[in-house]
Parts: C-alpha cells; sequence; structure tokens
C-alpha cells in the first residue's frame, strides 16, 4: 500500500535537472546539456512523482513523429522503492504513449519486469569508455555541422531511429559545447556524429554512417577534439558487428549495458549504420 498518494505531473525543463541530477547518482553520466535538448524533443513528455511536495521518482515518456514513444529516465529515489511508486508513474507514462509502438533501453536489473509488461528484448546496447586522442584529424570529407544542416541531418537518422525527431536534432546540434562532424557524398549526406560534454568526460552519441571506414573517420575526428586524459563514451548496438569492431579495434572498455526492448513490433530499422546511439534516455 502507498504510504500516501503520488501526485504525478509533467514537469519543465529546468525541472529536470533534478531528475538528471538521479540519473547522475546511478552512474548514467548525463549530459551537461541534456535537460533542454530533452524538453525539446517533446515538453509534455517527463513526468515527476512528488510526496508531500518532494520529488520522489521520475520518467520520460517522449512521443516522436510516427507513433514512436520512448520510455526511460526511470528512477525511483531508493528511500522510496518498493511501496508502489514506481508503478504508479509507469502506469502514466505508458497511458501517455497509449497508441504508440514503444522502446526502451532497460538496465539488466529492470528488463524482467519490463518483460512482464510486454516488452521484448531486441539486441543490446554496450556503453564503452576509452580515452581522447588530442589529435585534430584532417580530411577533406569531414565537414562541421551545425542546425543550419537540420534537414539533411533529420533525413538520415530517421532511417536509424525508428521515428522522426527534427525538434530533438534541432536542439542537439544547437547544444553548447558539442562538435558535430559528418560527411557528404553525391547522394547526400553520408553519415554524421555529435560529441557532447557530460558529468564525466565526452559521449561521442550519436555515431551514424554508410560504411565501416566513414565511421572510423567521424569517430576519430571527434576523438581528437578531446584531450588524451579525458574519458569518452559510445553506447554501440551489439547488433551491429562492425560497430563492435570499431570499439575493439579503439580498446574501449564495455562499462555499462541495456537492452534495447520494445512493446510491438521490432521496427524496421537500418542497423549497418548504427555505430553508436544518441541516448539511452531518449533513443
Amino acid at each position: 500500500m502507498l504510504e500516501k498518494s503520488l501526485n504525478i505531473r509533467q514537469i519543465e525543463a529546468a525541472e529536470l535537472d533534478i531528475v538528471l541530477g538521479w540519473a547522475a547518482a546511478e552512474g548514467w553520466n548525463p549530459g551537461l546539456h541534456d535537460a533542454a535538448c530533452f524538453h525539446a524533443a517533446d515538453p509534455g513528455g517527463f513526468l515527476i512523482g512528488e510526496l508531500r511536495g518532494e520529488a520522489v521518482a521520475g520518467i520520460s515518456c517522449v512521443r516522436y513523429g510516427g507513433n514512436f514513444g520512448f520510455i526511460g529516465l526511470y528512477l525511483v529515489q531508493p528511500a522510496y522503492r518498493g511501496l508502489g511508486h514506481g508503478l504508479a508513474l509507469w502506469q502514466a507514462a505508458m497511458a501517455r504513449l497509449d497508441g504508440c509502438n514503444i522502446g526502451l533501453d532497460g538496465v539488466v536489473a529492470q528488463q524482467g519486469n519490463y518483460a512482464r509488461s510486454g516488452f521484448r528484448a531486441a539486441y543490446r546496447h554496450v556503453r564503452h569508455e576509452g580515452r581522447g586522442s588530442g589529435e585534430a584529424l584532417a580530411a577533406e570529407d569531414i565537414v562541421r555541422l551545425s542546425a543550419q544542416d537540420l534537414a539533411a541531418v533529420s533525413r538520415y537518422d530517421r532511417a536509424c531511429f525508428g521515428g522522426e525527431r527534427q525538434r530533438f536534432l534541432q536542439a542537439w546540434l544547437s547544444q553548447p559545447q558539442h562538435k558535430a562532424v559528418g560527411s557528404v557524398g553525391a547522394q547526400g549526406l553520408r553519415g554524421y556524429a555529435v560529441l557532447r560534454p557530460c558529468r564525466n568526460g565526452y559521449k561521442i552519441a550519436p555515431l551514424f554512417a554508410d560504411t565501416p571506414a566513414l565511421a572510423e573517420q567521424l569517430f576519430l575526428a571527434l576523438q581528437g577534439q578531446v584531450a588524451p586524459d579525458m574519458p569518452i563514451f559510445i553506447d554501440v548496438p551489439e547488433a551491429n558487428p562492425a560497430a563492435v569492431a570499431l570499439a575493439a579495434r579503439h580498446r574501449l572498455q564495455p562499462v555499462f549495458e541495456a537492452a534495447r526492448m520494445y512493446a510491438g513490433a521490432e521496427p524496421p530499422l537500418e542497423l549497418a549504420p548504427q555505430y553508436g546511439i544518441a541516448s539511452m534516455e531518449l533513443g
């Protein structure tokens, strides 16, 4: 029985920092500017649970284009776990995404619970850690990208993600302290990658490319933007052998894993271009 009924409400971007602080305490290492970027994806897609005015639980339930939704940032403060508050928040999130095919990246400890709610595992995302190189890469076909390239990035991203997320990408490509690079060929964008600052080091997120050779160039271009004593992280889809090989080639070490799970049919995504996803919290 709940000690008191949980008050569940939507939260604003500034309040997202509360939940992201909990995520940092769990070792998830969120980005420094994730709150604004996440909120831009779907301003109504973030819920918080309160008891007597105190925030005790949070969840994201972001609705993207194409009837695709994503659940993440599902956290209950340790002192309030096992009391039913997490379940109440989960049910509110699922209700908000009613009618969507829903994806999530489930941590190992919660995968059984997600399976009991009807989610099926597709493959794993494994976070790998390495170090920057501090070596600038000069490559003619690698160019800097910005929010001005949103249309091209959005078209490329759509085939790798499962839903249209132009509002998220606009914020992602505009956040402070980030670096974004891509390669443009005769048929348009051939791949892109973003480096963003996190509580600890940097994440390359995402890294999408047409070929392993191009993925290597994009990775090296962003690795070179980070000092050798700073950590870098990338969330690698284990279902793409070329992505796993890239991580191994650069001696990146696995440090965390989650299972990509779907409540409905697995979307027909192109896995071959995926070398690192944008976020385990929002997909």
